[in-house]
């Protein structure tokens, strides 16, 4: 089974820049976005042979996530529970193995203004996934670089959103839990790996990067990744997609 995320930054100006062609030439089982800024319809999306899941946020042009995927869920739920579910920010769809968590966590922003609203998404998450009786495939853009080895300037960055001690450190915990990061289970020791870059400075064509888009897995299903991917040749956003090969 093939899966890929990708925070396209917003789905309309993607679709100008080559997200179709991408879509068709990977021919993904599940195909995951977010930060799609619009409401379901807002643009001619027809993607043949695909079941279509949306969670907008109720602000316009903010946030918002979608599931593509060949196959029909058994059930499909929006957001966490009772919470966290203005800003469509949570999918969850169940298949008969797994379920498939399609995230696009808040940042923290400039200053850590938004930190603590961050911190209480980030236990009701990991509470949440924990929760679910099936093993989990989680994707998406969690806003964080967990180890040094994820950005390109972690020493100048310490602090700042995306690298906080206290983002890392949620990270620790969720992956403590009982979940595996697939890319760095797989790549232990690969540099220069990253999915966001700054479009300031000329970043991405300098390769001056975080890497902060994962598929997270239940590590009782680890042994049946068979690879974990990023796409940095692919353009269309600042991020770039990512993709999971799992025999489940």
């Amino acid at each position: 089974m093939k899966l890929i995320s990708w925070n396209v930054n917003g789905l309309r100006a993607c679709l100008t820049k080559g997200f179709l062609d991408f879509f068709s030439s990977e021919n993904a089982d599940i195909f995951c976005i977010q930060e799609t800024k619009m409401q379901e319809g807002q643009a001619e999306l027809s993607l043949e042979g695909y079941h279509q899941y949306w969670h907008s946020a109720e602000k316009k042009g903010y946030s918002g996530t979608a599931v593509f995927t060949k196959e029909k869920p058994l059930s499909v739920a929006y957001g966490i529970g009772d919470k966290h579910n203005d800003e469509g920010r949570v999918i969850t769809l169940e298949f008969d193995d797994f379920y498939l968590v399609n995230c696009y966590t808040p940042n923290a922003q400039q200053e850590l203004k938004r930190l603590d609203y961050r911190m209480e998404f980030e236990d009701d998450f990991r509470a949440y996934l924990n929760s679910l009786p099936k093993p989990v495939i989680l994707c998406g853009d969690l806003n964080v670089a967990h180890q040094e080895i994820d950005l390109k300037n972690p020493k100048t960055n310490r602090q700042n959103a995306g690298f906080s001690d206290e983002e890392r450190g949620k990270m620790t915990e969720l992956l403590a839990s009982g979940f595996s990061d697939t890319f760095r289970t797989l790549y232990p020791d690969t540099t220069d790996a990253y999915t966001w870059w700054s479009y300031r400075f000329s970043a991405r064509a300098k390769n001056v990067g975080w890497r902060i888009d994962y598929f997270i897995v239940s590590s009782s299903v680890m042994n049946e990744v068979s690879d974990s991917v990023i796409y940095p040749d692919v353009f269309g956003s600042d991020h770039c997609p990512i993709g999971l090969t799992i025999n489940l």
